[in-house]
């Protein structure tokens, strides 16, 4: 079957390809039986994830291990297939994310009652995620100090060419809504929020003085919201089936050997990650709430974050089990999920930098003293925001982080690390989702605005 319509068109060349395809759909249809037995949501996303490991390796393994496994005609192809159910998945969030941050916003601002400060709201989900990044940027240090990443490897350039890095101001400017519209095509999140916010604003000055007007626009916003979230909850109970294809995709399409060669970066990596993971846990705990039970709450956020590597395709289930599990009001939920979605991620813009910039500073032999690592720290804290809301996160906080240091000229030297970016990107973005949602938590608890009947699961939230 080698004719350009099976080649390029149907992608079916192999019968390997088909078999697998197959298999697929029948664990589809596992998961569907699962469905259908009411077996509880985080049990089926848990066994989703362990299905799609074993499924991705097995994949491996008829492959041969390959070095390149997206050369091998098979692997390609079932790669484009699975992309239909994993990829397909992740467009439909995102596709909520924007409708559903826009009418969310306005809502929780109308909504305000007297004296409520948006202001310190704001002051206190920032203060958090770029300070929970500062930690999370010294545990980075301090895990690629003791495996001594970079310090016997070769000094040799890959491919791999730095990102455009634009300075604070101009990437701050260009988080305001010059172009609503645009901005909400260009997924610019920080800049629907600010445009949200100023029209939920003033809708609410409005209701004082021409409440008779502004009505149709409030009871508007509010048939919207319960409509987009209908459709974010239909939405979500794909998730399953889409995880198992998500992480045979991952695993499938890097190959072992690119794995091998990198292996002491992963460790770090997740060891870094597990560690700041404690780190959120201990803060929950400081507030006084049970840590384990939080974990319960927010398990299948976190599942989807590490298998689907997109924290503003999560966005939707985030705030979907901080108002249903922990029973944070709806308002906070989306309004601190929003900002951490773009700013303060502890993953991609704490940890990683900071083990790229210990593996460069190792292979140049710059000097790691005391300077170094308090200049680390503050470049590190000051990029988690200035990369809000722009695409490439992961790869811009290293652009940044390495050209404030002055070593952008050594970029190319981590090609190695960047071939197994998904596999490390797993980690870093349910960190990130994980950042967020702890935030969430700790500014919720200092509002009082959580229900401990629902975070204990002693009642549910009625939707």
């Amino acid at each position: 079957m080698q004719s350009t319509f099976f080649t390029d068109f149907l992608y079916l060349t192999d019968i390997k390809t088909i078999l697998f395809i197959v298999v697929l759909f029948a664990l589809f249809f596992v998961m569907k039986q699962m469905e259908k037995k009411k077996v509880k949501f985080s049990t089926r996303m848990l066994s989703a994830t362990g299905i799609g490991l074993v499924l991705g390796l097995l994949i491996q393994v008829v492959g041969g291990f390959p070095d390149a496994p997206l050369e091998v005609p098979f692997i390609a192809e079932i790669n484009k297939w699975y992309g239909l159910f994993a990829n397909g998945f992740m467009d439909l969030l995102k596709m909520l994310v924007i409708p559903l941050i826009f009418v969310s916003i306005m809502r929780v601002i109308i909504n305000m009652k007297q004296g409520e400060n948006l202001g310190e709201l704001t002051a206190r989900t920032l203060g958090l995620l770029v300070g929970t990044t500062a930690i999370a940027a010294i545990i980075g240090l301090v895990v690629g100090n003791l495996f001594q990443l970079g310090v016997n490897s070769h000094l040799v350039a890959g491919e791999a060419t730095i990102r455009e890095v634009s300075s604070l101001v101009d990437t701050l400017r260009g988080l305001l809504p010059s172009n609503p519209i645009s901005a909400m095509a260009d997924g610019n999140v920080v800049a629907v929020v600010i445009f949200a916010a100023f029209l939920g604003l003033a809708t609410k000055r409005q209701t004082k003085k021409y409440y008779d007007i502004v009505k149709p626009f409030i009871d508007l916003v509010e048939a919207f919201y319960k409509i987009i979230l209908s459709v974010a909850m239909t939405i979500i109970k794909w998730m399953p089936y889409a995880v198992i294809a998500l992480l045979a995709n991952t695993i499938a399409g890097r190959g072992m050997a690119a794995i091998g060669e990198a292996i002491d970066f992963i460790l770090a990596t997740y060891i870094g990650v597990a560690l700041m993971f404690v780190v959120h846990l201990i803060l929950i705990a400081l507030s006084g709430l049970n840590p384990f039970r939080y974990v319960k709450n927010v398990l299948d956020a976190l599942v989807l974050a590490f298998t689907s590597r997109s924290s503003l395709g999560t966005l939707p289930v985030s705030i979907e089990k901080l108002t249903d599990n922990v029973g944070l009001d709806n308002g906070t939920a989306t309004f601190v999920g929003s900002l951490g979605s773009n700013a303060g991620m502890n993953g991609c813009a704490g940890i990683y930098p900071a083990l790229v910039a210990i593996t460069v500073a190792n292979m140049t032999g710059t000097p790691i003293d005391m300077t170094f690592i308090i200049m680390l720290v503050i470049v590190i804290a000051l990029a988690s925001f200035g990369i809000a809301g722009l695409p490439g996160s992961a790869t811009m906080a290293i652009s940044v982080v390495l050209s404030g240091m002055g070593m952008g000229e050594y970029f190319p030297l981590i090609a190695g690390i960047i071939a197994i970016d998904p596999i490390l990107d797993m980690g870093r973005t349910m960190l990130n989702v994980n950042g967020t949602l702890t935030t969430a938590v700790l500014v919720g608890k200092s509002f009082n605005k959580i229900d401990q009947d629902v975070y204990y699961g002693r009642k549910q939230v009625e939707i």
